[in-house]
């Protein structure tokens, strides 16, 4: 199994992991001190964690508005995201 196969095989990191590491390799980056194949394999494993962290921010914004709708009874209620983020909506009866 390659290195690149065993990450892909890792749980996504929560936002706070995926952004303490982005910033890591941001500073191995401006450092300069990289090779040029090391300096696209950290670019690309930042690319991947800026966009977990781009898709865990917007569920968490989704959760605020659906949260904050002040205009619907159940809207503290329970809510499930489906796989594109989007509140999926919940059937509670036939």
């Amino acid at each position: 199994m390659t290195k690149k196969a065993a990450t892909d095989d890792q749980a996504p990191p929560d936002f706070e992991t995926a952004l303490q590491e982005l910033e890591g390799l941001v500073e191995q980056l401006e450092s300069g001190d990289l090779s040029l194949a090391a300096s696209l394999e950290h670019f690309e494993k930042g690319v991947r964690l800026s966009r977990q962290c781009h898709s865990l921010l917007d569920q968490a914004r989704q959760s605020v508005e659906l949260l904050a709708e002040a205009d619907q009874e159940d809207s503290a209620g329970p809510f499930e995201l489906n796989a594109a983020g989007a509140r999926a909506p919940s059937e509670t009866s036939d």
